[in-house]
C-alpha cells in the first residue's frame, strides 16, 4: 500500500529527504534485498515510500543497489535507509 504522494524518480529532491520517525531499516532488510534482486535480475520496479519535509513520497522504480546506509536508484540517486517507510513490489 502506497503511503505517500506518487512522484517520478527525477522529481526526488534529496535535500528534502528527512529521517523517518522510526528507523525501519532492519524490518525492511529482506524487502530491500529482494527489491535489489528484482531490479538487477528482472528489471522489475518496486514502490519505495520515504519521508520528506513535505510528507511521505512514493516512487516506483528499479533498485540498483543497497548499501549499509543508502538505497541507490538509477541516475545516482541515493535515498537514506533511515528515511524509508515502506517498500512494495
Amino acid at each position: 500500500m502506497m503511503l505517500g504522494e506518487l512522484i517520478e524518480k527525477e522529481a526526488i529532491d534529496i535535500s528534502q529527504i528527512i529521517h523517518a520517525d522510526q528507523n525501519h531499516t532492519e524490518e525492511l532488510r529482506d524487502k530491500l534485498n529482494a527489491a535489489q534482486r528484482l531490479g538487477n535480475e528482472f528489471k522489475s520496479k518496486a514502490d519505495i515510500t520515504f519521508n520528506t519535509k513535505e510528507g511521505p513520497r512514493t516512487v516506483s522504480t528499479t533498485v540498483w543497489s543497497v548499501t549499509a546506509d543508502y538505497l541507490q536508484l538509477k541516475s545516482g540517486i541515493h535515498i537514506p535507509l533511515n528515511s524509508l517507510l515502506d517498500i512494495e513490489f
